[in-house]
C-alpha cells in the first residue's frame, strides 16, 4: 500500500514540476517580450525628440510631435527590440510591428524562447519553447493649449512640470529630456 502511495505521490511531484517549469519559461518569454517591447517603444520615443529638435530648427509644426506624432521607421526599433529579446534568451518572431493604442503610437513585439521546457513527464515538451506577446505605447506627458501657435512662444506643462518653448530663440540643449516630454508603457 505504501508503495502505490509513494508512486502517486512521485508522479504528481513530476506533473507538479512539469507544470511549474513550463510556467517558468512562459514568464521568461514574458518578460522577453515586454523588454523587447519597451525598447522599441523607447527607440521610437527618442526619434520623436529628434523630429520634435529638427521641427524647432525649421520652423515647422512642432507642436504635431509633442502631441505623439507617428515616429520615423529607421529600423531603430526594431534593433532595440531584437537586442533586448536576446538579453532575454528570447528572439523577436512578430515585429516589433507598428501599432496604434487608443490614438498612441505603439510597438507590439511577439518573442519566443532560446531554449526548450525540456524533458518532463509530459511528452512533447522536450522541444517546446515558449512564446509571449507585448505591446508598448509612447504617450504624451504635456497639455497643448488649445489656441497653441507653433511660431510663437509656449508654455507647456508636462506632469505638473512647466516648459518655455520658444521657437524663434530655439537651442536644442533647453529641450527636457525624453521622458519627460513622453512616458513609454506596457498597453493593458
Amino acid at each position: 500500500m505504501y508503495i502505490w502511495l509513494t508512486g502517486i505521490l512521485m508522479f504528481a511531484a513530476l506533473a507538479f514540476f512539469a507544470f511549474a517549469q513550463a510556467a517558468s519559461a512562459r514568464n521568461g518569454a514574458q518578460s522577453a517580450a515586454d523588454a523587447a517591447a519597451l525598447a522599441a517603444a523607447q527607440s521610437a520615443r527618442e526619434e520623436l525628440m529628434l523630429g520634435l529638435g529638427e521641427a524647432l530648427e525649421g520652423g515647422d509644426n512642432w507642436l504635431d510631435w509633442l502631441d505623439g506624432m507617428d515616429p520615423k521607421d529607421d529600423g531603430a526599433p526594431q534593433e532595440a527590440a531584437a537586442r533586448l529579446a536576446a538579453a532575454n534568451d528570447a528572439d523577436v518572431t512578430e515585429g516589433p510591428a507598428f501599432t496604434k493604442v487608443n490614438g498612441y503610437p505603439g510597438y507590439r513585439v511577439g518573442v519566443e524562447n532560446r531554449r526548450a521546457v525540456g524533458d518532463t513527464i509530459i511528452p512533447g515538451t522536450e522541444n517546446q519553447r515558449a512564446t509571449a506577446r507585448a505591446t508598448a505605447v509612447v504617450q504624451p506627458r504635456c497639455d497643448i493649449p488649445v489656441d497653441a501657435d507653433f511660431k510663437k512662444p509656449l508654455e507647456l506643462t508636462c506632469d505638473d512640470k512647466t516648459w518655455d518653448i520658444d521657437p524663434e530663440d530655439f537651442d536644442p540643449d533647453d529641450l527636457p529630456d525624453a521622458s519627460e516630454l513622453f512616458a513609454v508603457h506596457l498597453a493593458d
